[in-house]
């Protein structure tokens, strides 16, 4: 009963969230934020939603660096992956401020990386593209000329008197352990967990100095009274079979990433899942990443803001289980927060962060390998202005491929249509299309036509997988060549009016304003119909109530609506109060 109240008073302090517009990032991924209002303050959501994994576009844990030890910034991680992938996500793991050593597993292509911590959650991602999360244990074991023996850890440091395996996940060297004896072991079968790893010693070293770690090997190290015995059961020559073992076996996991505590299960809040986490930890409203799956599949990545009052307050870790809930999770895990909590596409933040970007351990991304058109410009405007003449029409392959490109104007004529094999790489395609014959040749450039066009780019790559992407955007030169005079407008007056002109090449709703650099409407100068012409203003340096402004720095925009859409143009000015006669 205790428990039912407790949802039920949580459920009236946090209503349900207030969303824009959700943004494609491409196609099957798509951002959007949202605002909560509660009794304690707003909260901002920002939220990745991608389809069930496979395709295209999967789900996959990211490693810093590619190394078990060090950090790096959610951001820098996505930067470094962009010639191979198109990504988006969060970060991942708590982790080890001085090491960067994740708490947790971290698996990929069904290799092990770093081993489940059993006290607390973990995420696998499935064969089938379900999210998985329990609680997976750890135990290892090794085997050399005696009898089998106890593996403590896995690409961690050992215990005393104990053993640890370390691949070239962990980084180019082990440690430092003095006394003890490493076991240098190549080739080593790919780490995957319940399966026996039968490598020969190539070369005992002893002494507790870094021993280089072999790519496609690994090191077997021991401490204090298992140093000896290493020596003595792993001789050059002799077969070390090793075993990381999962409990359960989590058959079926190819990717797995630690986090915690689980938040959702059958479509249920967790209030409180019983694992190794502290009360400050869940219970203080902060900055909080969480991850789930949808009931059809998709899966849901949620950063929530907070520690900055008036905007965001961030939220407990019950009250994210229950926006996750809200949101259509049926089950949940939640990730690092406070100041780790990041998200980010293609290496831009996409959550509002209080301080720097913080370096972290893992992430994980949605990893896109199909064709991927950037952003275009919304609104351009080609009249030979200086302000958006020019639209920037690019797309990227991550794979051999075979393009089809098509740009159809807003009459529905194909403008340019092409096909052809392409390498990897990021390409440019001409706006306006090129002219025939060209302007070098005595051609004339066509201004491209007023409307919204439309970009498709298709390609099938070297496996087979087809993708494809859409940009559209409008070309609308309604208005162009804005001009303010003079640079300086003195108050009181102590010369002319500021005057304002502009072309308009048809007809369109107009209002003109004068706002200071942060948006505020200090005065309205025009609102009403203006047909094709050269317009003109003036503004006295008076507000709405006819009083002088202060000095300082103001705009004056002009806004056009007409049925191609809106446009705008701005044009920076500055007010200057001298003393002298009214």
């Amino acid at each position: 009963m205790g428990r039912l109240l407790l949802t039920a008073v949580a459920a009236l302090l946090l209503v349900a969230p207030a969303a824009a517009q959700p943004r494609e990032l491409w196609p099957g991924v798509s951002f959007e934020t949202a605002v909560q209002f509660t009794s304690n303050g707003p909260v901002a959501l920002n939220v990745l939603i991608g389809p069930r994994p496979g395709g295209t576009t999967t789900l996959a844990p990211a490693l810093s660096n590619e190394t078990l030890t060090g950090t790096e910034t959610l951001t820098a991680i996505q930067r470094r992956v962009a010639g191979s992938v198109t990504s988006a996500g969060v970060n991942g793991d708590f982790f080890n401020f001085k090491t960067g050593v994740p708490s947790g597993v971290l698996m990929r292509e069904g290799q092990v990386a770093s081993p489940p911590f059993g006290e607390r959650s973990s995420a696998g991602i499935m064969t089938d593209g379900t999210l998985d999360v329990r609680r997976i244990s750890f135990f290892g074991t090794w085997q050399g000329a005696g009898a089998k023996r106890t593996l403590n850890t896995f690409n961690e440091a050992p215990p005393p008197n104990g053993t640890a395996l370390y691949t070239q996940a962990w980084g180019p060297t082990t440690p430092p352990l003095p006394g003890a004896t490493a076991l240098i072991l190549f080739p080593l079968p790919a780490p995957v967990p319940n399966a026996d790893l039968v490598a020969p010693v190539v070369e005992v070293r002893t002494g507790g100095d870094p021993v280089p770690i072999p790519l496609g090997g690994a090191v077997l190290v021991g401490v204090g009274s298992v140093a000896a015995a290493l020596a003595v059961e792993g001789p050059v020559g002799q077969e070390i079979t090793s075993r990381l073992i999962f409990k359960p076996e989590w058959p079926g996991v190819v990717a797995a990433i630690g986090g915690g505590p689980q938040i959702v299960r059958n479509g249920a809040a967790i209030f409180r899942a019983g694992e190794t986490f502290t009360p400050f930890q869940l219970g203080t409203r902060a900055p909080r990443t969480g991850l789930g799956q949808l009931a059809d599949g998709r899966i849901i990545l949620v950063a929530v803001d907070g520690r900055q009052p008036g905007y965001s307050v961030g939220m407990t870790n019950f009250e994210l289980a229950q926006a996750m809930v809200r949101l259509g999770a049926v089950t949940a895990m939640a990730f690092d927060g406070g100041g780790s909590t990041t998200m980010a596409f293609n290496g831009t933040l996409l959550s509002k962060l209080v301080g720097a970007e913080r370096p972290i351990s893992t992430a994980l991304l949605f990893e896109y390998t199909g064709v991927f058109v950037q952003p275009t410009i919304a609104v351009v405007s080609p009249d030979g202005d200086g302000i958006a003449d020019r639209q920037s029409l690019r797309y990227k392959l991550v794979r051999p491929a075979t393009i089809t490109i098509t740009l159809t104007a807003p009459d529905g004529v194909v403008a340019l249509a092409e096909t052809r094999e392409r390498q990897p790489g990021s390409f440019a395609i001409p706006f306006p299309p090129v002219a025939a014959p060209p302007v070098a040749l005595g051609g004339t450039a066509t201004p491209p036509v007023n409307g919204r066009w439309k970009l498709q780019v298709a390609a099938v790559d070297d496996l087979g997988q087809p993708s494809a992407m859409t940009q559209t955007f409008t070309v609308n030169t309604t208005v162009g060549f804005l001009v303010t005079a003079p640079r300086k407008l003195f108050l009181p007056p102590g010369g002319r009016d500021l005057g304002i002109t502009w072309k308009q090449s048809r007809p369109a709703r107009v209002v003109v304003t004068v706002e200071t650099p942060a948006g505020e409407v200090v005065r309205t100068l025009a609102r009403r119909v203006y047909p094709a012409s050269t317009p003109a203003l003036v503004w006295n340096g008076l507000d709405r109530t006819k009083k002088a402004v202060k000095g300082g720095r103001y705009v004056v925009r002009v806004t056009a609506k007409n049925a191609l859409g809106t446009i705008e143009l701005s044009k920076p000015v500055r007010v200057q109060r001298i003393v002298g006669p009214r």
